[in-house]
């Protein structure tokens, strides 16, 4: 995954991978008045092979070519590091954020730290909670609706560590830390009815303060909630409130649910999802959706199953992969179902279907393969449309292994957005291009059809790759790109091919090709992710993200990703393995 960096707020000298040595010294990152919350920060650039480069006063270690990107210890606030070659000497400064807790002020509230700071919407009987920085000898309470909450002081808590931990290989466990001036609070609301912004009250000895809080908090009706309906291709689902929380089964176009809860600019739908406000409209006067479901239809069409489900309303849907299975759940639903038509399929074996709970019905369809093609989810009008993909087929006009599969590669990054950078300041959207054009002419060579979401140093939007991907409707879909790590990683020691997927119908695929390239092109394997990337997402295609290897490892950066030796044997060995899966997934 890239780094993201703010090429506008400093000069970046982008050289191609060979100008180094012309340079006396260069940093590449961090730019000055960087700012982090990691205990730790790399910076990494070049300067000739010959002498030393110190920081600080200290030899730090480079590769032959003379790049490097030592991690090293951050302070609170500000930290300057010198870095000297020979007679030429920079400072950088990065400064390290202070946490809220370390500002405690003597007296009143922390300034921004009253919680709720959205407006929020509950249905009665659910927990309203409040937080509150303070000092430690303080008395903390909300008034809310003519009543009194006390806040409670919380001496500890437990921290969790950050998604991106998991891509450093330090340590993912919880911490429990003292936390300064944390306070805490919890009440019910019985009755519909809006209760205001909370004013939150301060006691210090005879002094008492008082600060109102930026949201305020509504208590809905069940007998009145509103309707939303999905307004956008692929309605983001989530399982909170926040970009933070983890992604559910996209709901199709034209779902309806009641909103059993708001918090800021986020919905949430009755069967437990979460949306923004901006991909669906309200209702006015719509009852909450239901639906019964009776017959079920499938029939074959060109390279798919269609299955489907019609319904008096659309209503929300998860789907979930699994071995040789896929499972579909429709809520708000109840089944009268007596008969359903599946005769011998490509795809599914059996369908099987319950009544799992009041309102939920759950069907399972048993595939033939383990390895499972893509699926598309629509509605069209009230009927949910679910098509199954059929395995691809080798076109047999010629004796190559690939001929007639489609493959779509993605090379990452473009235009203004160059992902990460090397120690000369070579980008990520550079390689990434040289790359896909190496593997393309490699995997043409086998006979495959070969598609680009770009062929240019252009920008391309990711929902615009993924829509070319959904268009092309490929065998298999890999998107091209290099890494480099988070502040806090170890980026001398860090370095190899990593693989990452999304769905299960990805992740034989990403597994394959990681032991593949490991084996056969002598790079070190950085391993096999699950994580949340919009060009693992797709659900059309076996979709996976490979990173090639590290910008930010000076070694890897000069041996491995810019000798033109290794990427021809890079994408040779991907090719081979792309080639060697497909034969085993469809045989002669």
């Amino acid at each position: 995954m890239k780094k993201v960096l703010g090429l506008s707020l400093f000069s970046l000298l982008v050289m191609s991978p060979l100008q180094a040595a012309e340079t006396p010294l260069a940093i590449t990152f961090p730019p000055n008045n960087y700012q982090t919350t990691s205990d730790r920060i790399f910076i990494m650039g070049s300067a000739p092979s010959s002498g030393e480069v110190l920081i600080n006063g200290q030899a730090i270690s480079r590769s032959k070519a003379g790049y490097f990107a030592p991690s090293l210890p951050l302070k609170l606030g500000e930290n300057r590091f010198q870095i000297r070659y020979n007679d030429k000497q920079t400072e950088i400064v990065i400064v390290r954020s202070i946490s809220q807790n370390e500002e405690i002020s003597p007296q009143g509230f922390v300034k921004n730290s009253l919680t709720p700071k959205v407006n929020i919407a509950k249905l009665p009987g659910e927990y309203l909670c409040f937080e509150a920085l303070a000092p430690t000898n303080a008395q903390v309470a909300v008034q809310l609706g003519g009543k009194t909450i006390p806040l409670t002081y919380q001496p500890q808590v437990v921290e969790l560590p950050d998604n991106k931990i998991a891509l450093t290989q330090l340590s993912n466990q919880p911490q429990t830390v003292q936390n300064r001036g944390r306070y805490t609070g919890c009440a019910v609301a019985s009755a519909p009815g809006d209760l205001g912004v909370p004013v939150f009250q301060i006691t210090q000895g005879n002094r008492t303060l008082t600060e109102p809080g930026t949201g305020k908090i509504e208590i809905l009706s069940p007998v009145k909630l509103e309707i939303a309906e999905v307004t956008v291709e692929g309605g983001i689902a989530r399982t909170g409130p926040s970009t933070d929380n983890s992604r559910l089964t996209p709901l199709p176009k034209g779902t309806r649910a009641a909103v059993t809860g708001k918090e800021g600019d986020f919905l949430r739908l009755d069967y437990g999802g979460w949306i923004n406000k901006s991909e669906v409209r309200l209702i006015p006067g719509a009852t909450p959706p239901k639906s019964i479901i009776r017959s079920i239809r499938a029939r074959q069409l060109p390279g798919v199953t269609e299955v489907l489900f019609p319904l008096q309303v659309p209503v929300p849907v998860t789907v979930q992969q699994g071995t040789n299975k896929l499972v579909l759940r429709l809520y708000n639903t109840t089944a009268q179902t007596d008969i359903i038509r599946l005769d011998d399929d490509p795809v599914i074996y059996r369908l099987d279907w319950q009544q799992i709970s009041p309102g939920v019905v759950e069907y399972t369809f048993n595939l033939k393969q383990a390895q499972a093609w893509g699926y598309q989810l629509q509605y069209r009008g009230t009927s949910l449309a679910l098509s199954l993909r059929h395995p691809p087929k080798r076109d047999r006009s010629s004796d190559k292994t690939l001929n007639g599969i489609k493959i779509v590669l993605d090379p990452g990054h473009g235009g203004q957005d160059s992902g990460a950078l090397g120690p000369t300041g070579y980008t990520e959207k550079e390689v990434n291009l040289v790359m896909s054009k190496l593997i393309a002419q490699e995997l043409q060579n086998r006979g495959a059809l070969v598609y680009l979401t770009r062929t240019e140093d252009k920008a391309v939007a990711l929902p615009d790759r993924v829509a070319y991907i959904n268009s092309v409707q490929p065998a298999i879909a890999l998107s091209i790109h290099h890494n480099s790590l988070p502040d806090g990683g170890d980026t001398m020691n860090i370095q190899g091919f990593g693989s990452f997927w999304y769905h299960p119908q990805a992740h034989d695929l990403a597994l394959f090709l990681h032991q593949q390239v490991v084996r056969s092109a002598g790079r070190k394997a950085y391993g096999i992710y699950w994580d949340n990337l919009a060009l693992a997402r797709p659900t059309s295609a076996p979709s996976v993200l490979l990173e090639l290897g590290f910008m930010s490892n000076p070694v890897e950066f000069e041996e491995k990703v810019t000798n033109p030796t290794e990427q021809k044997k890079l994408a040779k060995a991907l090719a081979d393995g792309v080639e060697k899966w497909f034969a085993l997934q469809i045989p002669n």
